[in-house]
C-alpha cells in the first residue's frame, strides 16, 4: 500500500500541487468487484483546499487516473455502519449517499481517522460522524500531551513534507563545504553538532546582552498600559455621555415618527373627506329642481334632467372600504333615496297626466270630426266625395315631439325605479291602444264608405254623434283599471251592394267579362278601389313606423332587454282578436329590443289586422277581381317592410294579411274555373267561339295591366296555368257534347 501511495503522489497529486494524506482501497457495495482508491488530499498553496479524490486504475493497467473529486466541505455525514463490530462497509454523504466496502477494516479506520483530523483542523467539526468508535477518535489525539488538537493534526498532516528550493540550496552549499560528508557521515554529524552548539551559545549571549533593552521595553509597556487604562476610563465616560445622547435621540426619533404618522393620517383623512364631499354632495339647485322643478317647461325639464343625472352619479359612487359604516354617509344615502323616490313619483304622475291630456285632446278632435259627419242635413257621402283627401290618419308627431323632451328622464327612471317605468309603459300602451283603435276604426269606416259608393245604404256606416258627456266619460275611464275606449262599430260585413245592381257581383264572372269590359263604371270602380286601398296602406305604414321609432327613443329599449310577464299576460287577454302568429309570439319571453318593441306595437295596434281583413273581405265581396289589385299592392308593401326589418310589427302584420289576400286570389281563380265547368251550350246556338275563351283573353289583358312590374308575378303565372287548363278541358268537353 505504501508503494501505491508514493506512486499516486508522484503521478497524480504532485503535478497538481497536492499532498496525499490517506488512502483506502474500496469497491462499491452490492456491485461487481471493481476496485478503486479513495484519497484524502490537501493543496500545498493557501488557502488550503481539502478534497476526497476517487482514483481508478486504467483498463490497460499501466497507470492510474483521477476519476472524480469531492470537496471535504460538501461532506455531511460519515457513517461507519457499526461502532463495535468490525465491518469494512462505510458511507459518505455528499450531494448523495455513496456506499463503499474497504479491502480491510484497518484501512477503513485509518481513512476515517484522517477525515476526522482534517475536519477538526479545517472545517471546525462540521462533519457528522455516525457509528464511529469513540476510541478510534480519541486515539487520533494522544493523551498527556500539552499540544492542542490543532498541533497534533499539523504533525499528522506534516508527516510527509518535501524540501523547498531554498532549503535544498542551503543543504547543497553546506555539503560542498564538507567533503567528508559523503565518506564519513559521523564526522559530518559531529561537525554539525559543534556548529549548532556555537550558534546556541551565541544566541544565549545575545539574549543576555539585550536584557537592559528588555527592561526598558517592559517599562515602556507598563507606561503604555497605564495610558491605555486612562484612555479606557475616558472612553467609558464618553460612552456614558453618548448613551444619554442616544436615548435622547431615540426619544426625538420616536416623537418625529409619531408626528409624521399623525400628519400622514391627517392627509389621508382629508383625502377621504374631500372624496366624500366631491362625490356625495348634491347642489342645492339640483335638490330644489328635484323637489319643485317645473316639468312642463323646456327649461324646467332640462334642470330636472341635470339634477336627476347628478343624483344618479351620487348614488352610484363607488365607496371605499369603511365608508358605508359612517353615519354621515348613511344619512346622505338615505337622503338621496328619499329624493329619488319623491322625484320618481312626481315624474310618473306628471307623465301620466301628459298621457291623459294628449289622449283627451286627440279624442276631442276625433269626436268633433265624427259629429261633423253625422250632422242632420248633410249628405255624408257627398261630404266625403268633396273631401276625398280626408282619408288620412291623425298625425301624432306633435304628441311625440312633446314627449321626447322627457326621454332622458325616462332613461333615468328606467335605471332607478323600473317598477314606475313599467307602470308608465303599461299606461302608455293602454291609452294609445284605445286611441289608435278609435282612430283606425273610424279611418277604415271612411275607407269602406268610399268603396261602397254614394247609395243611401252607405249611411249605415255613419258614426253616431257623441256629446261632451261621452268625452268626459272616456277621459274618466282612463284612470280606472277596467276602462276601455269603445269606438263606433258598423256591420260592414253585412253590407248589401244590391243597390249597385246585380251587375257588380256578376261582373266577377268570366262569362260576363264582355259586359264588364264595356262598362266604364266597372273600370272606374276598380280604379277607385285600387286608389283607396293604396291610400289605406300608405297611411298605415308611416303611422306604424313613426310610433315604433318613438317607442324606441322614448322608452330607451336598446338599454333594457327584459319585459314584465304581466305585459305579456295582458296582451293575451286584450289581443285575443290578433292572428295566431301574434298570439303565439306574445307568449314567448322577450329576449331582445326588437321583441319588446314588437310586443308593444302588437298591444297598441291590435286592431289593424282585423280591420284590414274586414276591408279585404268587403273589397272581395264588392268585386272578386279586386283581389288582383290587393295582391299586387299588399305584396309591394310587404316587400318594402321586410327590406327595412323582417321581424318588425309592420312586416309581420302585413305578411299575415298578405296570406288572406292570396287565399282570396286563389278562391277567385277557382270560382272562374268552376263557372267554366257550369257553362251549358244551347242546341239552338250557332257554331262559334266559346264565350269563356274570348273572355279569358280579356281577363289576361286586365291581369297583365295590374301585375305589370309586380313582385308576385309568379302567382299570376300559376293562375294562368290553371285557367288555360280549364279552358282546354271544358272546351273539349263542350265540343264533345255538341252535335254541331
Amino acid at each position: 500500500m505504501t508503494a501505491i501511495k508514493h506512486a499516486l503522489q508522484r503521478d497524480i497529486f504532485t503535478p497538481s500541487d497536492e499532498r496525499l494524506l490517506s488512502i483506502v482501497n474500496v469497491c462499491k457495495a452490492g456491485k461487481k468487484k471493481k476496485n478503486c482508491f479513495l484519497c484524502a488530499t490537501v493543496t500545498t498553496e493557501r488557502p488550503v483546499q481539502v478534497k476526497v479524490v476517487k482514483v481508478k486504475k486504467s483498463d490497460k493497467g499501466d497507470f492510474y487516473k483521477r476519476q472524480i473529486a469531492w470537496a471535504l466541505r460538501d461532506l455531511a455525514v460519515v457513517d461507519a455502519k457499526d461502532a463495535v463490530k468490525e465491518n469494512p462497509e462505510f458511507d459518505l454523504h455528499f450531494e448523495k449517499i455513496y456506499k463503499w466496502v474497504a479491502s480491510s477494516t484497518s484501512e477503513k479506520h485509518a481513512f476515517i481517522s484522517c477525515i476526522w483530523k482534517l475536519n477538526q483542523r479545517y472545517l471546525r467539526k462540521k462533519i457528522d460522524f455516525v457509528n464511529v468508535s469513540s476510541q478510534l477518535l480519541e486515539e487520533s489525539v494522544p493523551s498527556g500531551e500539552s499540544q492542542s488538537v490543532t498541533g497534533a493534526d499539523e504533525e499528522a498532516v506534516d508527516e510527509y513534507q518535501e524540501l523547498n528550493a531554498r532549503e535544498e540550496q542551503d543543504i547543497e552549499i553546506m555539503m560542498e563545504g564538507c567533503e567528508c560528508a559523503i565518506s564519513n557521515a559521523e564526522a559530518f554529524a559531529e561537525k554539525l553538532s559543534r556548529e549548532l552548539q556555537v550558534l546556541d551559545g551565541a544566541n544565549i549571549q545575545s539574549i543576555m546582552a539585550s536584557e537592559k533593552q528588555v527592561n526598558i521595553l517592559m517599562q515602556l509597556l507598563d507606561e503604555a498600559l497605564k495610558e491605555v487604562d486612562q484612555i479606557e476610563q475616558k472612553l467609558s465616560s464618553y460612552e456614558e455621555m453618548l448613551q444619554s445622547v442616544k436615548e435622547q435621540m431615540d426619544q426625538i426619533s420616536e416623537s418625529n415618527h409619531l408626528i409624521h404618522l399623525s400628519n400622514t393620517n391627517n392627509v389621508k383623512l382629508l383625502s377621504e373627506i374631500e372624496f366624500l364631499v366631491n362625490h356625495m354632495d348634491l347642489a342645492k339647485g339640483h335638490i330644489k329642481a328635484l323637489q319643485e322643478g317645473d316639468l312642463a317647461s323646456s327649461r324646467g325639464i332640462e334642470a330636472c334632467t341635470n339634477a336627476a343625472d347628478a343624483l344618479l352619479q351620487c348614488m352610484n359612487v363607488a365607496l371605499r372600504p369603511g365608508h358605508d359604516m359612517l353615519l354621515a354617509v348613511k344619512q346622505q344615502q338615505q337622503r338621496f333615496s328619499d329624493l329619488r323616490e319623491h322625484f320618481a313619483r312626481r315624474l310618473a304622475s306628471h307623465l301620466n297626466n301628459v298621457f291623459v291630456q294628449q289622449f283627451t285632446q286627440a279624442l276631442l278632435q276625433l269626436y268633433t270630426r265624427s259629429y261633423f259627419l253625422s250632422v242632420p242635413g248633410h249628405d255624408q257621402s257627398s261630404t266625403l266625395a268633396q273631401h276625398s283627401v280626408e282619408l288620412t290618419l291623425p298625425n301624432h308627431h306633435p304628441f311625440h315631439r312633446d314627449l321626447l323632451r322627457y326621454a332622458k328622464l325616462m332613461e333615468w327612471l328606467k335605471s332607478t325605479d323600473y317598477g314606475k317605468y313599467e307602470g308608465l309603459t303599461k299606461n302608455y300602451m293602454d291609452y294609445l291602444s284605445r286611441l289608435y283603435e278609435r282612430e283606425i276604426k273610424d279611418f277604415f269606416e271612411v275607407a269602406k264608405i268610399k268603396m261602397t259608393g254614394t247609395t243611401k245604404e252607405s249611411k249605415k256606416f255613419a258614426t253616431l254623434p257623441r256629446k261632451e258627456s261621452a268625452v268626459k266619460q272616456e277621459t274618466e275611464s282612463l284612470h280606472g283599471s277596467s276602462g276601455k275606449l269603445t269606438g263606433s262599430t258598423s256591420s260592414l260585413n253585412k253590407l248589401s251592394v244590391q243597390s249597385s245592381g246585380n251587375r257588380r257581383s256578376q261582373s266577377s264572372s268570366l262569362l260576363d267579362m264582355g259586359n264588364m269590359s264595356a262598362s266604364d263604371l266597372d273600370v272606374a270602380d276598380r280604379t277607385k278601389f285600387d286608389k283607396i286601398f293604396q291610400q289605406v296602406l300608405s297611411e298605415l305604414e308611416p303611422l306604424c313606423l313613426a310610433e315604433q321609432d318613438f317607442i324606441s327613443k322614448f322608452f330607451k329599449l336598446q338599454q333594457h332587454q327584459n319585459m314584465s310577464a304581466s305585459m305579456t299576460e295582458a296582451e293575451d287577454v286584450d289581443g285575443g282578436s290578433l292572428t295566431r302568429q301574434h298570439s303565439s309570439s306574445s307568449l314567448l319571453p322577450v329576449s331582445s329590443e326588437k321583441d319588446m318593441i314588437r310586443q308593444m306595437m302588437i298591444r297598441i295596434f291590435r286592431c289593424i289586422e282585423p280591420e284590414l281583413n274586414n276591408l279585404i273581405a268587403l273589397g272581395d265581396k264588392i268585386d272578386s277581381f279586386n283581389s288582383l289589385y290587393m295582391l299586387v299592392k299588399m305584396s309591394h308593401h310587404v316587400w318594402t317592410a321586410q327590406n327595412v326589418d323582417p321581424a318588425s310589427f309592420l312586416s309581420t302584420t302585413l305578411g299575415n294579411v298578405l296570406v288572406t289576400v292570396k287565399r282570396n286570389f286563389d278562391k277567385c281563380i277557382s270560382n272562374q274555373i268552376r263557372q267554366m265547368e257550369e257553362v251549358k251550350i244551347s242546341k239552338k246556338s250557332k257554331v262559334g267561339i266559346l264565350p269563356f275563351v274570348a273572355e279569358f283573353e280579356e281577363f289576361a289583358g286586365l291581369a297583365e295591366s295590374i301585375f305589370k312590374n309586380a313582385e308576385r308575378r309568379g302567382d299570376l303565372d300559376k293562375a294562368y296555368t290553371k285557367l288555360i287548363r280549364g279552358v282546354f278541358v271544358n272546351g273539349e268537353f263542350l265540343c264533345g257534347e255538341s252535335s254541331k
